[in-house]
C-alpha cells in the first residue's frame, strides 16, 4: 500500500503538488482540507459557531459527508449537494482553520481519512497527515513557502474563480491560518520527525513534483 503524506501551510502548493503526484502515480488524491472546509461550511449553514464544540460535537457524529470521484476530480458532497467550489471562498477558509482544531471535528474527520488510506494506494495532503493521521507512512513531505508567496499564489487562484479579493486581507488571512493551525491544542500543523522539507518559494510546480516523484520512485 502506498500513502504519501503531503503537510504543509495553507497556499503552500502542496494541493497542486498532490493531484499531480497522483496523476503521474496513477493513484487516488485525497484532499483532506476539503472535509474540514465542508464542517466549516455545515456550521455555517446551521448558525452555529465553529468554535462551539459543544454545539458542533452534536451534529458532527452523523454530518452527512462524502467524497466522490468524477473524472479523477475530487467531488465534495454535503447534504447531498455539491459543495466543491462553496468551500473555496475565503469565509468558508477561515471557519475551516478554526472548526478543525475541534477534537471531536478532528477525530471525525481522521477516521475517515484513515479508513480511505487503508484501502487503497493514495496521496493525502493536509496539516498533520503525517504527525497524526498516518504516522506510518512511507513517504512524508512537508510543503512550504514563504507567506507572501503563498499569498499571492492564492490571491491568483481566487482570481481565475471569479472571487474578488483583497491582497492584503489575504495575507492577513495567511498569517491568521498559519498561527491558529500551528496553536490549537490536538493535531496542530507539525511537521513530522522523518518527513522531507520542501521549500517551493521559488521553485516551479513540475519542479517540486519531479523533485517528489523521483524521491518516491527510488525508494518504494
Amino acid at each position: 500500500m502506498i500513502n504519501i503524506a503531503l503537510d504543509g501551510p495553507a497556499g503552500s502548493g502542496k494541493s497542486t503538488v498532490a493531484k499531480i503526484l497522483s496523476n503521474k502515480l496513477d493513484i487516488l488524491y485525497l484532499d483532506t482540507g476539503a472535509m474540514y472546509r465542508a464542517c466549516g461550511l455545515k456550521c455555517k449553514n446551521l448558525g452555529v459557531s465553529v468554535k462551539d464544540e459543544v454545539a458542533v460535537s452534536s451534529f458532527i457524529d452523523g454530518i452527512d459527508l462524502k467524497i466522490e470521484y468524477k473524472n479523477g476530480t475530487q467531488i465534495t458532497i454535503l447534504d447531498g449537494v455539491d459543495v466543491s467550489t462553496d468551500i473555496r471562498k475565503p469565509e468558508v477558509s477561515m471557519l475551516a482553520s478554526d472548526v478543525s482544531a475541534l477534537k471531536c471535528v478532528r477525530l471525525k474527520m481522521v477516521d475517515m481519512q484513515r479508513k480511505i488510506a487503508s484501502s487503497m494506494d493514495c496521496v493525502l495532503d493536509g496539516r498533520d497527515i503525517g504527525s497524526f493521521v498516518l504516522p506510518n507512512a512511507k513517504f512524508k513531505y512537508f510543503v512550504t513557502a514563504d507567506s507572501k508567496v503563498r499569498a499571492e499564489r492564492r490571491y491568483k487562484e481566487l482570481v481565475e474563480r471569479g472571487t474578488p479579493v483583497d491582497f492584503d486581507e489575504l495575507h492577513k488571512e495567511i498569517l491568521q491560518r498559519d498561527y491558529n493551525d500551528s496553536h490549537r491544542d490536538f493535531a496542530p500543523l507539525k511537521q513530522a520527525d522523518d518527513a522531507i522539507v520542501v521549500d517551493t518559494s521559488t521553485m516551479s510546480v513540475d519542479e517540486v513534483v519531479n523533485y517528489i516523484l523521483s524521491d518516491v520512485n527510488r525508494r518504494k
